[in-house]
């Protein structure tokens, strides 16, 4: 017992565990466009339970992760379903089902300052981004490790093989993305359960972090992705950051995929008000490559589309208010203006051309008895000359409350 006891403390006693409601309603509109389904409209109530223990102690220690998921519908039916990306479509019509849930686990083992996780996983790197803009997020099956042994370097390197997609809960092989002008074609065999990453972030000092990851989807595509992120201190309240990104994508021997990508984002924050620029140049014979399913790592990646069709060129203007500077912690609004052009449209003639207007208003309930309570309205406009026009609204209500 003097031996175990030591160790199941630190296991439970650095365990914590939280529980998070989203509320989420969310209405698509096509009807000035043509498009074959008129209207996407659905409202579901989402939890997500999560557990994360401890390590024992010793060289080598020991701990367990634990996700659960929940997605319950309260409204939808079959000719207003299948577009919003919220609920699943039952497996012989769009009726979506009443509910749909998920449990992951994930074992883990600590040694120094490296830890490597088996299971369920949500990575979050530039060359894998999880999807988790609806009611669940998006999570994969594999194999990560994390280091941090070396002073100002991350690592991180493993496998993925299953993933289960943000409104389902059933576990598959994963694919390639698409897209409407992405012009990425794939052999008869488009799936595979193997998808390898490794990279690292180095932090120089306090203003500049550089990086490289490389990921292969195995037969799909392979990528090497380059990132710089610099804050330049203007004066006192005033701050210029600087987002480079650059990547390039090429096939695996069963897609034609052939794409360099170049992302430059600055933002000058000017107290509580922030002005963004962006630019993103997409070249080759095919647009950007990502996991089907997931948020490619773009700055121009915005609340509908991501600007990243073959031969691509798009510009963003963005501008973000903290009404903390009035005196309203919590709340804060968002607005920007996103156009693409010089599309390649293949047999079409001419360059396709698009753009999304998108505005964001959130509170959050700071303190009392609500708080972490969360308000938030999404509205974007998207119109586009190959294909659907769109105009959307999404309206949460977010809850986080810490168990232990």
């Amino acid at each position: 017992m003097g031996v175990c006891a030591p160790a199941s403390a630190a296991f439970l006693d650095d365990s914590k565990a939280s529980v998070d409601t989203r509320n989420f309603y969310m209405n698509r509109d096509f009807r000035q466009s043509g498009a074959p389904q008129s209207k996407g409209e659905e409202w579901a109530q989402g939890f997500i339970l999560r557990y994360e223990s401890g390590f024992t102690e010793g060289p080598v220690g020991v701990g367990v992760d634990a996700l659960g998921l929940l997605g319950i519908k309260l409204d939808s039916s079959p000719d207003r379903a299948g577009v919003t990306g919220l609920l699943p479509q039952g497996p012989t019509s769009k009726r979506a089902p009443d509910d749909y849930s998920e449990l992951g686990l994930t074992g883990k083992l600590r040694v120094s300052k490296s830890t490597l996780k088996l299971g369920t996983l949500i990575p979050k790197l530039p060359v894998l981004q999880p999807n988790d803009s609806r009611l669940l997020p998006q999570t994969f099956q594999g194999g990560l490790l994390n280091s941090m042994d070396l002073e100002n370097f991350t690592f991180n390197g493993g496998r993925l093989t299953q993933v289960s997609q943000r409104n389902s809960s059933n576990r598959e092989d994963m694919t390639i993305m698409k897209g409407p002008r992405r012009n990425i074609v794939t052999g008869a065999n488009a799936t595979t359960d193997e998808f390898d990453f490794i990279g690292g972030d180095y932090k120089w000092n306090s203003a500049l972090t550089t990086g490289y990851h490389y990921a292969n989807l195995d037969g799909l595509y392979k990528q090497n992705y380059l990132t710089l992120t610099h804050v330049l201190p203007v004066v006192e309240g005033q701050s210029l950051k600087s987002d480079l990104r650059w990547a390039d994508s090429t096939d695996d021997g069963n897609s034609n995929v052939d794409n360099r990508m170049l992302g430059a984002m600055f933002t000058y924050s000017l107290g509580a008000h922030a002005f963004g620029l962006t630019y993103q140049k997409m070249s080759g014979d095919t647009g950007f490559a990502n996991v089907n399913g997931t948020d490619p790592y773009l700055v121009n990646l915005v609340q509908i589309n991501d600007f990243a069709n073959q031969d691509e060129r798009s510009w963003q203007a963005r501008y973000d208010f903290n009404f903390a500077g009035l005196g309203i912690p919590g709340l804060t609004f968002m607005s920007r203006y996103v156009k693409g052009d010089q599309i390649n449209l293949g047999a079409a003639p001419g360059d396709g051309k698009e753009w999304e207007r998108n505005t964001d208003i959130g509170y959050v309930i700071q303190s009392g008895p609500m708080k972490n309570l969360g308000l938030k309205w999404r509205n974007a406009t998207y119109r586009t000359s190959f294909a659907s026009d769109i105009d959307e609204n999404r309206l949460i209500v977010s809850y986080s409350l810490p168990l232990w």
